[in-house]
């Protein structure tokens, strides 16, 4: 058992999300300056009109989002573009602060969201590696130990020297996947990753990534392939227009896709 602010959390919750929202500004204002917001304090029409725009600009990515995932379950989310299915696994993953609301989190993340993100293009695949690995936590003993590993998986051996600027989309997120994933880590976060490189290294990012949740990893895992849901997810999150429409078992994505079917 675990207590947190009064709170007991059981061994088998690995994250608690309550009441989570993220709001955006949409506006950017063109034009300002110093000058022009001291004349915009004495200006009572021009500061409600500002008031006013800065209100119509704002956007809700996700209101009122609350959800518990227990220990070895594999969490799928569902929903159009825009649902707020991305923003979710960053702010779960401590990449963005929430506006509102609390997460909480018991275990080690490992974050595959917008892979290769942390490279740097100018950079060698070989210094990248550590790079990478460095910005997610990896000593250099353990980089060291897993280089070859690394190496192998990404398949880009003749490319180690070349500068990751030169890499095209698909190269880099081979690189990027094969760092993130050599060590297992308690809570796994994936946007769309089974979809990185060619057929062949799909497959093999698939077994790995199922030999992981083999293991005992939690997961979360947003993806438009409702098969790919179906196929490794125990429960499924519907999110719509920022908020939960849904939760359940795999069968919200057959009630999810008659409803997108009669939109």
């Amino acid at each position: 058992m675990k207590k947190k602010e009064n709170k007991i959390i059981t061994d088998d919750i690995m994250i608690e999300v309550e009441k989570i929202s993220m709001r955006f500004n949409l506006g950017i204002e063109k034009g300002f300056s110093l000058k022009q917001g001291f004349i915009n304090l004495f200006n009572i029409k021009k500061r409600k009109e500002l008031k006013a725009k800065r209100k119509k600009n704002v956007f809700w990515a996700l209101k009122n989002v609350s959800f518990k995932v227990n220990r070895g379950e594999v969490v799928g989310f569902i929903g159009a573009n825009g649902a707020g299915k991305s923003t979710l696994l960053k702010v779960v993953a401590g990449v963005m602060k929430p506006t509102e609301g609390n997460v909480d989190v018991y275990g080690n993340i490992c974050p595959m969201i917008e892979l290769g993100a942390g490279f740097d293009p100018q950079l060698t695949a070989r210094e990248n590696i550590y790079l990478n690995g460095a910005v997610m936590g990896y000593s250099k003993n353990l980089i060291d130990l897993k280089f070859e590993e690394i190496v192998e998986f990404s398949e880009l051996r003749e490319f180690l020297d070349v500068p990751v600027q030169n890499f095209s989309s698909g190269m880099v997120a081979r690189l990027a996947f094969s760092i993130a994933t050599i060590v297992d880590p308690e809570i796994l976060i994936v946007d769309e990753i089974l979809s990185v490189g060619d057929i062949a290294f799909q497959a093999k990012s698939e077994k790995k990534m199922m030999n992981m949740i083999g293991g005992g990893t939690t997961v979360l895992y947003v993806s438009h392939s409702l098969a790919a849901i179906k196929k490794i997810c125990t429960k499924v999150i519907w999110l719509e227009k920022g908020k939960i429409k849904m939760v359940g078992g795999t069968e919200v994505c057959d009630k999810y896709l008659k409803y997108m079917e009669g939109k």
